[in-house]
């Protein structure tokens, strides 16, 4: 079955579900089992592709069709530099002796200058493994790592020397990036955690985001109220690899094979969330107050379902280790307190010339997740971004409005217009008191 490529600069990176087993310590007497497996790119579609070290799994049982491990190759195979072999590997553990059927050995690949090794590699025997076993990655294409659980130590096998055998775990990302684990493992030659000097890396991904902002503010239309607009919006698309999306209808095979990539859809549009009009011939100050932030709690809905945070990174609990945080414009997040899960007040301040109209808008978000298929996944969300007030005002003439975007061009409520979140004020009808979440950076 075809495997889907990600690429981050010049790296492409897939997966396979196909391993060689390489040993196990049956009839040691070890007091815990363990098998050691190669990830396999022996099937046409990864012939290209190349493991970065090898997995260590408890227990003796097939991990074929079930287990996930990250294979890379270069995007471009004629003078790529992403990849390089080790110069050199270094024994970490050997076990020979009558409890063995075959010798076995574990060896730390010695990197490149300028490039780092993902995991450690078994030799069966004493010999080293050849070079081309595996492939270390260039620096930038990788972030510090952490030394995740025990995965196996050999204690009661027999061996001269002790080893412990651990799991390699995603550090958190920065937004706009995801960080993958290769589900390869580190060791150490005693039963004691490594210690931080012993370096472990994970593969850092940028998340795709595909912009199409609001259309211009629309052409001037000649009346003393808002007037409804047409069905005008901007979307934003971030893809999601299927590793950071905890799916309940599918197993990470069947993500990793039928849904590659899921779709986190934001579209906007112009919100009317206040309206006043001036009737007298001398200026008048017009006060509002608005709601912005999550309209409902839907985004906690979203984490429990799929795990994902809309306002931080987030992990999974894929096979594979990684971590994800979306881009702070994307989620609202970038010029003010985060306002995801609660919804907050907004006081909006308009100075009206006599005898005009002015409209005050927001911009509101909704956010699906979607499947490949086009099938929602989870809950919408649906978000008030007070971050900017835009303006209308009628009759052409340009009035002052402190803090806001002032146009000639009126943005118009659109049909998802919330009757109740739209007054219409004057200055006699509206008495400002204290609340918690005020937002005064529209005032003079």
């Amino acid at each position: 079955m075809k495997m889907h490529a990600i690429q981050y600069k010049d790296l492409l990176i897939n997966f396979t579900t196909e391993f060689d087993r390489v040993w196990n310590d049956r009839g040691t007497r070890a007091e815990q089992p363990v098998t050691f497996w190669r990830p396999s790119t022996s099937s046409d579609t990864l012939g290209n592709f190349i493991s970065l070290g090898d997995v260590a799994v408890a227990g003796y049982h097939n991990i074929n069709q079930l287990k996930i491990a990250v294979v890379v190759s270069e995007a471009d195979r004629e003078n790529g530099t992403a990849l390089r072999a080790p110069a050199d590997f270094e024994r970490v553990w050997a076990h020979s002796g009558l409890r063995l059927r075959i010798d076995f050995s574990v060896w730390r690949p010695i990197a490149p200058q300028g490039y780092v090794a993902m995991g450690l590699v078994c030799g069966v025997g004493n010999d080293k493994p050849l070079r081309n076993t595996i492939r270390c990655v260039r620096e930038d294409l990788v972030v510090p790592a952490h030394i995740n659980q025990l995965i196996w130590k050999d204690k009661g096998s027999g061996a001269r020397q002790d080893f412990s055998a651990w799991g390699i775990s995603a550090p958190q990302a920065i937004a706009g990036q995801a960080c993958l684990a290769p589900g390869t493992f580190t060791g150490t030659a005693s039963y004691t955690r490594p210690t931080d000097q012993q370096a472990v890396h994970a593969l850092r991904l940028e998340l795709t985001l595909h912009r199409q902002d609001l259309p211009p503010l629309p052409a001037f239309i000649n009346t003393l109220e808002p007037q409804p607009l047409s069905e005008i919006e901007g979307t934003h698309v971030c893809e999601l690899p299927w590793f950071m999306v905890r799916d309940p209808g599918l197993t990470p095979i069947e993500q990793l094979h039928t849904c590659p990539i899921y779709r986190l859809q934001r579209n906007d549009r112009y919100t009317l969330v206040a309206s006043g009009q001036n009737t007298t011939p001398a200026s008048k100050t017009f006060n509002w107050v608005v709601t912005k932030g999550e309209i409902g709690d839907n985004s906690v809905a979203l984490h429990s379902v799929t795990g994902i945070d809309i306002e931080t990174d987030w992990t999974t609990g894929h096979p594979l280790s990684a971590s994800a945080a979306l881009a702070r414009d994307f989620t609202h997040t970038t010029l003010s307190a985060k306002d995801w899960g609660r919804t907050t007040l907004l006081d909006v301040l308009a100075y009206i010339p006599g005898h005009q109209s002015v409209g005050a808008y927001l911009i509101r978000s909704q956010y699906q997740l979607l499947r490949a298929d086009g099938s929602q996944l989870a809950p919408s969300l649906t978000y008030a971004n007070g971050n900017n007030v835009y303006f209308s005002e009628f009759l052409q003439s340009q009035a002052a409005v402190p803090g806001g975007a002032v146009t000639e061009q009126p943005p118009e409520p659109i049909s998802e217009t919330v009757p109740e979140e739209v007054p219409t004020l004057s200055e006699n009808t509206l008495e400002i008191t204290p609340h918690d979440g005020i937002d005064d950076t529209l005032l003079p």
